[in-house]
């Protein structure tokens, strides 16, 4: 009944996407709106058909239903219930059934917001290429990797259950779905960025059509990114939380692409430049998501994040290469419609500033991208194995870091068009007082090192002049100053500058040994004291776990762990963390002793600040909702021309900006 059900709603949602895709196609090209809109009711055959798939594999998976292959290999009868539902996306068919569930909702929602407009050519453009999108990827379960395939030969009675480190933290439900939140959400602007390419509105009127959908898409990634850091910190037991492994790499790439567009997207908005800059970004955001499906689902890496399956490697890869070169030739061929109708007409501007950070950003993810794949590129030209390791990321990237947190600091006191240097000086004034004061206090108090003085300095600098735009909005325009994307983006701004003090601090200032003690004993190591009471002995019905009970400081016990799983081929470790906002005592249990009475040996890491990256994450989610909460309207002025949706804002300022350039400048606003 599952296998039917669901194989039947994978059928249902790739014929409603094949179905509805065409029938807008064609009725644009005909002329028949009447077919748009008919077209675009496909929506909810997709949705349907989604649904019913993810409920049929939610039911097999909850009632071991192992005539399926995929429950027959993720599932068990003593896996928790958490975890025989988070097993739909703990292998590659069911991660990519949670793709189509993903992206069937922000089809329908985009099909909601829009429905008052359905045979607008825009918005039918982008839903033909939202539902094409929808076509692959259901097409791809259905004929490379079919989650309701069923078990060959004789059905098992029971299963290994999901991968141990994917059934070991509750962090699992959460990390993968808000991750493919983001990931699938930059459909939405991508497919009206294909639109207005191929209708020819290229100005700005589709920009306010997406900004919001990019928005939460760019915001539901950053968390699914944050929880991941975090999921491999409480997990793994290696210490770490960013070890620039390919998978975490192939989601940061569409990250930092996003994170460019939504700061170059104000400046179109504004001035009506930067538009083959903002197009170029969005289509390389989208190509990069899928991208990280193929490094992920691919198998073509070595990674615990990564799924190890070559069946849909080829079309994947033929997929990114379609929109690559498909997106190319429609940017070729509206290159004349691209040109800006303004220029930049001071390098001191936040225009320019913002140009200058596009720059970055590009180079970041290049740096990225380069390390990420040349290992694979190596391998297919001539067999060689390369891996290209942290050293070169945090070497490569370090400098083009400082100069975003510099840039950050710098951009949002910036006004539009040009500024004298003494405005720049007086606004400036304050976040750079409190930078120096912050490198003095760090050297007094003994801190040393090139890399976490700068991001110290520069976080202060960043998050002093954050704080200043944020007064200046708020004495404006009281509580309300806090929306918008001029008060959220400050919010957002602090949270960036928490990750990266967090970043820094951990990075540079840990401290880890090893310490081998008998039951009783104490250890001293840097400030605190370790005392080894014993070993439990744990028995659940999935696994089996010896746990260390190590007191630190006299006061509360901790277990690290060492779990034995009966599928697993060897001993799978937990450590245990103790959080403050000051630092982290990270313990591991490497091992159990030989035979009962032998010392144990206890791993201990000290990490400062690692918990500001967590709330940095959490300050970055408050900042997106607030960036996406309506704030002042900015008058604006239709320039003549052949295209009447190209508004651009007007280029006075107004508001508490206007009120700060009068006092500083003298000027009647």
């Amino acid at each position: 009944m599952n296998a039917a059900a669901g194989l039947s709603a994978l059928i249902l949602a790739f014929a409603g996407a094949v179905l509805g895709g065409g029938q807008i196609a064609v009725g644009l090209l005909r002329g028949r709106p009447n077919l748009v809109r008919a077209g675009r009711t496909y929506a909810w055959v997709i949705v349907a058909g989604a649904v019913i798939a993810t409920v049929a594999m939610q039911h097999a998976l909850i009632t071991h239903d192992f005539r399926l292959q995929y429950v027959a290999n993720n599932d068990s009868t003593e896996t928790p219930l958490v975890y025989r539902i988070t097993a739909m996306w703990s292998n590659l068919a069911g991660s990519i059934l949670l793709w189509g569930l993903v992206l069937s909702g922000w089809i329908a929602a985009t099909s909601l917001r829009f429905r008052r407009r359905a045979a607008d050519p825009l918005v039918a453009w982008a839903t033909a290429v939202q539902f094409a999108v929808a076509a692959f990827f259901f097409g791809l379960m259905l004929f490379a990797s079919n989650p309701f395939t069923l078990t060959k030969g004789r059905i098992p009675l029971d299963g290994p259950g999901p991968d141990p480190l994917l059934a070991n933290h509750i962090l699992v439900a959460f990390h993968p779905p808000l991750l493919y939140l983001g990931l699938v959400g930059f459909t939405v602007p991508f497919s009206f960025a294909i639109a207005s390419l191929i209708t020819g509105r290229v100005g700005e009127g589709w920009l306010v059509e997406t900004r919001r959908w990019t928005l939460f898409s760019w915001g539901f990634l950053t968390i699914g990114v944050v929880l991941g850091a975090w999921w491999s910190y409480e997990v793994l037991g290696w210490g770490g939380y960013w070890a620039w492994d390919p998978v975490e790499n192939a989601a940061f790439l569409p990250w930092i692409t996003a994170t460019a567009y939504l700061h170059s997207v104000m400046v179109q908005e504004r001035r009506g430049m930067l538009r083959v800059w903002n197009l170029a970004l969005l289509v390389s955001t989208f190509s990069l998501t899928i991208l990280a499906t193929f490094l992920t689902r691919s198998g073509v890496i070595e990674s615990v994040h990564s799924f190890n399956n070559n069946g849909i490697g080829p079309a994947l890869l033929a997929f990114f290469a379609v929109i690559v070169a498909s997106s190319v030739a429609l940017l070729a061929w509206r290159g004349d419609r691209l040109r800006s109708p303004g220029s930049i007409a001071s390098p001191i501007s936040r225009e320019a500033a913002f140009l200058t950070n596009n720059l970055l950003f590009g180079a970041f993810a290049l740096v990225v991208l380069l390390g990420t794949v040349f290992p694979l590129i190596a391998q297919a030209v001539n067999g060689s194995q390369i891996t290209v390791g942290a050293p070169y990321f945090d070497r490569m990237t370090m400098p083009l870091v400082v100069c975003i947190l510099f840039l950050m600091a710098v951009a949002p006191v910036l006004p539009w068009r040009q500024t004298t240097a003494g405005l720049v000086r007086t606004r400036l004034f304050w976040p750079a007082a409190v930078a120096v004061a912050t490198l003095g206090a760090c050297v007094i108090g003994g801190l040393r090192g090139l890399n976490p003085l700068l991001a110290f300095g520069l976080g202060a600098f960043a998050g002093t002049s954050a704080l200043r735009q944020l007064f200046i909005e708020v004495r404006g325009r009281g509580l309300a100053g806090f929306t918008g994307p001029s008060g959220g983006g400050m919010v957002v701004h602090l949270g960036v500058v928490l990750i990266a003090v967090g970043f820094a601090a951990s990075h540079s200032f840990s401290h880890s040994t090893q310490l081998t003690l008998k039951q009783g004993q104490s250890a001293a190591f840097d400030g605190h004291t370790f005392t080894y009471e014993g070993i439990n002995q744990v028995a659940t019905p999935t696994h089996t776990a010896e746990e260390a009970v190590v007191v630190v400081d006299g006061g509360q016990a901790y277990n690290p762990a060492v779990n034995n799983y009966p599928f697993a081929q060897e001993a799978i470790g937990t450590p245990s963390v103790k959080s403050s906002l000051g630092e982290d005592i990270y313990l591991t249990f490497p091992s159990t002793p030989a035979k009962p009475g032998d010392a144990a040996v206890i791993g201990v890491i000290i990490e400062p600040l690692v918990s500001w990256i967590w709330i940095g994450g959490g300050v970055i989610l408050a900042g997106t909702a607030l960036s996406a909460w309506p704030g002042r309207r900015r008058r604006r002025t239709t320039r003549p021309g052949p295209e009447a949706e190209s508004e651009v804002p007007s280029e006075r300022p107004s508001g508490p900006e206007a009120d700060e350039v009068a006092a500083e400048v003298g000027s009647p606003t």
